[in-house]
């Protein structure tokens, strides 16, 4: 994904929630003190990344996660960070609804304004395998390929809700 704001790290945001009608199955926060989280299947127990902080230029994101293995790690802008280990074997259960930028309480709904995003998100993609990391490189410069086999975003069809917009723009 591709994300710009001026939100200060006074408090937590999330960008990508995937929650299917029982759980929350994956969420990547921006946690308070500026961390970059990965949450899975409901658990208060995450993997955290130390970066810096996002701005008003669009930063590319990604994050990568092995089921197999645990092998956890995030790239800003191509940038690589260590590898963690987190909750190896686990599986996300498919039938879920995605969420950009709020923090979705249930499966039908119920928000809190205080944890959503403000600014641009933009180019989600998800794979159901681990990328390698020269194609996640050559997309952070702006290679338009691969698209995502889970969800890719210039196929999503948007159901907007609160003061979201969606600007079509060449990405």
């Amino acid at each position: 994904m591709r994300v710009a704001t001026e939100l200060s790290c006074k408090r937590e945001v999330i960008l990508f929630a995937y929650r299917t009608p029982n759980a929350d199955e994956l969420n990547v926060w921006r946690e308070q003190d500026g961390r970059l989280s990965l949450y899975l299947r409901s658990s208060s127990e995450a993997v955290h990344f130390q970066v810096p902080q996002f701005g008003a230029l669009e930063t590319h994101l990604c994050v990568t996660w092995d089921s197999s293995s645990g092998a956890t790690a995030l790239f800003l802008d191509g940038r690589r960070s260590l590898t963690k280990i987190y909750k190896m074997g686990h599986r996300v259960q498919s039938g879920g609804r995605v969420i950009l930028g709020q923090d979705l309480d249930s499966y039908w709904g119920s928000f809190e304004a205080k944890q959503s995003f403000v600014g641009e998100i933009s180019d989600v993609n998800m794979w159901d395998s681990v990328l390698p990391d020269s194609t996640i490189q050559r997309m952070s410069s702006g290679n338009r390929e691969p698209r995502g086999n889970v969800f890719e975003w210039e196929a999503i069809q948007f159901e907007i809700h609160g003061g979201a917009t969606v600007l079509n723009r060449e990405l």
